[in-house]
C-alpha cells in the first residue's frame, strides 16, 4: 500500500506516468520537464493544476530531490506489468478495477483517474463495437480476396489465349509471307532473267551494227588514201586512166533501232505489283475499327442523282466513313456550264448559257459551295469522258488565264490537280506534272487529310486502286475545283446518308 500511494506521489499530472526529469514552478506543483512545455505550448504559460500563471522571464529548473528519489524508486525490483486489462485488472494509481475505456486517451482507466471530461465507455461495451469492426472489415477483405482471386484467374486464361492465339497467328502469317517471298523472289529471278537476255540481244544487235560501221570506215579510208595517191600522181595520162577506174564506196544506210525498251520490260512487272498492291489494300482481313464521322454541318436531303453502289470493296467502304455530299458553285461557273440536279451535275455546253459573272472563272472551271479547312473528307466524281481536271484548290485561285494553258488547277503553288487524258493521266502542282499509267477514269474518287497534309486521287472502277498522293502542308482552306473540256459533264456523287460540310461563309460564322 505504500509502494502505491509512493507511486502515486511521483506520477505527473499531465502524462500520469512517474515523472521524466521532473521540474518545480513557482506555485509548487511539479511535472515532467517535458510535458510541462509541450502543456504551455498549446494552453499557456500557466500550472495545469492551480493555474497560477508562470512567471515571464522565469526559468524552468529541475528537481534534484524529486529526481533522486525517482531513481531509487526504479532501481528497485521490476514490476510485473500484470496481464493486459481484464475483469482482474486493476489501475494502477488508485488500485481500482479498469472498468472504463478512455476513447480520447485510447486506454482503460478507472472510475477514479482524472479523464471524466474525456469520452468513456464501458470495457465490454467498448469490446463489443470492436469486434464488430472488426468482424466486418474481416468480411470486406474476405470479399476481395475472393474477388482478386477471380480476377487473377480470369487475367491468367486471358493471358493463356493470347499467347495461344499470338502463337497461331504469327504461324499463320509466316507462312503466308513465306509463301509470298518464295512467289515475289521466284518473279524478281524471272524478271532478273529477262532483263539479261533482252540485253544480251540488244548487246549483240548493237556488236554487229558497230563491226558494220567499222567496216564501212575502213572502205572509206582506203578510198581517201586511194584519191589521196591519185592527186600526187605526176603523170597526167597514169592519173587520167586510174581515176576512171576508181569507184566510190556505197552509201551506208541508217542505223538499225537496237530492240530496247524499258517500258516493255517493265510492263509486266508493273501489272504484277499494282494487282498486289491492291489486294493488299483491299483483301484486308482484319480491318481497323471504322473512324469516327466529324459532323461538319447540318444534313442536307441528298439528291436523286450518282448513288454510290451498295456493293463496295473493303477500302473503299473505309474511305467513305468520312462521305462528304458537294454541290457546285453556280457564282464561279464559267459562262458555258450548264447545271443541273440541284447544282449536282455540270455540263460543258458549246453555246454560252449567258454573261459571265462578276466572280465565275474565265477558263472552262467551277468550283464547289463547300470548303475544307480541318479533318479528313473524301467524295467521288463521275464523269462522262477523258479530258477532265479535277482537284483542290485555295480561295485565291485566279479566275483568269494566266498562261498557254486551258486550265490553272495545279499550274501554280496553291492548288494541285489530276489531269484525266485519253493516253493517260498527270498529276500537277507548282507548274510540274508527273505522267502516271492510264485507267479507269470515269469514277474517281478523292481524299483529302488535312492534318496529315495528304490528298490521294483513287480510281474506283473495275476495283478501288490509288492513283496519286500529294504530301503538303495545308495552311489554308481547300475548294474543290474542277475543269472540263467541251461535251463533257461531270457528276458529284451523293450517299445517302453522309453530310454537307459548311461552306466558306458558314466556316467563317462558326469560328466567330
Amino acid at each position: 500500500m505504500a509502494a502505491q500511494l509512493l507511486e502515486e506521489k511521483l506520477t505527473c499530472a499531465i502524462c500520469l506516468g512517474l515523472y521524466r526529469d521532473p521540474v518545480t514552478l513557482p506555485c509548487g506543483h511539479n511535472f515532467c520537464g517535458a510535458c510541462i512545455r509541450d502543456w504551455w505550448g498549446r494552453c499557456g504559460k500557466a500550472c495545469p493544476e492551480c493555474r497560477e500563471p508562470f512567471p515571464d522571464g522565469a526559468e524552468l529548473r529541475r528537481n534534484v530531490a524529486l529526481s533522486g528519489v525517482l531513481e531509487v524508486v526504479r532501481a528497485g525490483p521490476a514490476r510485473d506489468p500484470g496481464p493486459e486489462p481484464g475483469p482482474g485488472a486493476r489501475c494502477p494509481r488508485h488500485g481500482r478495477p479498469l472498468e472504463l475505456f478512455c476513447r480520447t486517451e485510447g486506454r482503460c482507466v478507472c472510475t477514479v483517474c482524472e479523464c471524466r471530461l474525456h469520452e468513456r465507455v464501458l470495457l465490454d461495451a467498448e469490446r463489443l463495437e470492436r469486434e464488430a469492426q472488426l468482424r466486418a472489415s474481416l468480411e470486406v477483405t474476405q470479399q476481395q480476396a475472393t474477388q482478386a482471386k477471380c480476377q487473377l484467374l480470369q487475367l491468367q486464361k486471358q493471358s493463356s489465349q493470347i499467347q495461344s492465339s499470338a502463337c497461331t497467328l504469327a504461324s499463320s502469317v509466316s507462312g503466308k509471307f513465306s509463301s509470298l517471298l518464295q512467289a515475289l523472289e521466284m518473279q524478281h529471278i524471272a524478271a532478273l532473267r529477262s532483263i539479261e537476255a533482252a540485253k544480251t540481244q540488244a548487246l549483240a544487235q548493237a556488236q554487229d551494227e558497230e563491226q558494220r560501221l567499222r567496216g564501212h570506215l575502213e572502205v572509206l579510208a582506203r578510198h581517201g588514201c586511194r584519191i589521196q595517191e591519185l592527186l600526187e600522181q605526176g603523170d597526167a595520162q597514169t592519173f587520167l586512166q586510174e581515176s576512171q577506174l576508181l569507184q566510190p564506196p556505197g552509201p551506208l544506210g541508217p542505223l538499225t533501232p537496237l530492240q530496247w525498251d524499258e517500258d516493255q520490260q517493265l510492263g509486266d512487272l508493273k501489272e504484277l505489283l499494282r494487282r498486289l498492291c491492291g489486294l493488299l489494300l483491299e483483301n484486308r482481313e482484319h480491318p481497323g475499327p471504322p473512324a469516327k464521322p466529324v459532323n461538319l454541318g447540318p444534313v442536307e436531303a441528298p439528291g436523286p442523282l450518282a448513288r454510290i453502289p451498295s456493293t463496295i470493296c473493303p477500302l473503299r467502304r473505309k474511305l467513305q466513313q468520312n462521305y462528304r455530299n458537294l454541290t457546285f458553285d453556280p457564282v464561279s461557273a464559267n459562262r458555258h456550264f450548264y447545271l443541273s440536279h440541284q447544282d449536282q451535275q455540270v455540263k460543258h455546253c458549246y453555246q454560252s448559257q449567258g454573261p459571265a459573272g462578276p466572280g465565275s472563272f474565265e477558263l472552262w472551271q467551277v468550283q464547289c459551295v463547300q470548303s475544307f479547312q480541318a479533318g479528313r473528307h473524301y467524295w467521288e466524281v463521275h464523269v462522262s469522258d477523258h479530258s477532265v481536271t479535277l482537284g483542290v484548290s485555295y480561295p485565291q485561285l485566279p479566275r483568269c488565264r494566266l498562261g498557254p494553258h486551258t486550265d490553272n488547277i495545279g499550274r501554280g503553288p496553291c492548288s494541285w490537280g489530276l489531269c484525266v487524258q485519253e493516253d493517260g493521266l498527270q498529276a500537277w502542282h507548282n507548274g510540274e506534272a508527273q505522267r502516271l499509267p492510264g485507267v479507269s477514269g470515269r469514277l474517281l474518287g478523292m481524299d483529302l487529310d488535312m492534318a496529315s497534309g495528304c490528298l490521294t486521287f483513287y480510281s474506283l472502277e473495275p476495283w478501288t486502286q490509288p492513283l496519286h498522293t500529294f504530301h503538303a502542308l495545308f495552311t489554308q482552306p481547300l475548294i474543290p475545283v474542277f475543269w472540263l473540256l467541251e461535251g463533257r459533264t461531270l457528276t458529284l456523287c451523293h450517299q445517302p446518308g453522309a453530310v454537307f460540310p459548311p461552306g466558306p461563309q458558314e466556316e467563317v460564322s462558326v469560328l466567330s
